[in-house]
């Protein structure tokens, strides 16, 4: 369990993460390493309560799949 708050805590098992190819511009690297990491959550399938997930819903915006699987890719850092 990952602890949010007090009262709140995140099942490990609902997160998955695999490094990939970052896309853009490359350099002598380019095709051989992983340089971004893809985070996926299924925030439909998450133990959290109700209201939380409503409020979450508008906020992720385009970053969540029509499956309610929030996915944050990180490139940069």
């Amino acid at each position: 369990m990952i602890r949010i708050t007090d009262s709140l805590a995140i099942n490990e098992d609902d997160i998955t993460w695999s490094a990939m190819r970052a896309s853009g511009p490359g350099g002598q690297n380019v095709n051989k390493v992983s340089t971004a990491i893809e985070l996926r959550f299924d925030v439909g399938k998450a133990f959290l309560p109700e209201d939380l997930k409503a409020r979450l819903r508008p906020l992720a915006g385009r970053l969540l799949t029509q499956d309610e699987v929030l996915v944050i890719t990180a490139q940069e850092t």
